[in-house]
């Protein structure tokens, strides 16, 4: 993902230090229940479509943003499947250091959509349309998205206080 302006301006106080982030990835699914994966320019590898909100844009909005800036497709949020602090900081090549706070949303292509997937930016390599049964090589953090994201049902979150009881 691009870095959004407004974290080049806070790395010009902060430097490489720890930033805590929010963060928002869209499980998108087309009418035949297919999965919109794209696969990411800096890593090489397929994954759901994501990214970071600007100040002031909600969640949702973001994550149907990120979807057409990334694939060309227009989706629709149907509701968030998980709220998910990652618990482990990711460090960037040029040493930036920052943990994510993620909102993931299932969201629902329109009727056109489908058709119109393809590569709308340079922060990605291929998108494409995947059944569940066929998906490529993802990390776990992709594929724990997409399970959540095609269950009915809450919200899916972790608490250390629910799990003390």
């Amino acid at each position: 993902m691009a870095t959004p302006d407004f974290i080049r301006d806070l790395r010009l106080f902060a430097g490489h230090q720890l930033l805590y982030l929010p963060g928002v990835s869209a499980v998108v699914f087309d009418e035949r229940g297919r999965v919109l994966l794209g696969r990411r320019a800096d890593t090489g590898g397929w994954s759901v479509i994501g990214g970071i909100p600007e100040p002031g844009e909600q969640p949702a909005d973001c994550a149907v943003r990120e979807v057409f800036e990334e694939t060309n497709v227009r989706c629709v949020p149907e509701r968030v499947a998980l709220v998910h602090g990652l618990e482990k900081p990711v460090t960037y090549p040029n040493g930036d250091i920052c943990q994510f706070m993620d909102i993931t949303f299932r969201c629902r292509a329109t009727a056109e959509a489908a058709a119109q997937a393809r590569v709308n930016d340079d922060e990605s390599l291929e998108v494409g349309w995947f059944g569940t049964d066929e998906l490529p090589a993802l990390k776990e953090f992709a594929l724990f998205r997409i399970k959540q994201a095609a269950q009915d049902g809450p919200a899916w979150f972790s608490s250390s206080a629910h799990a003390r009881g």
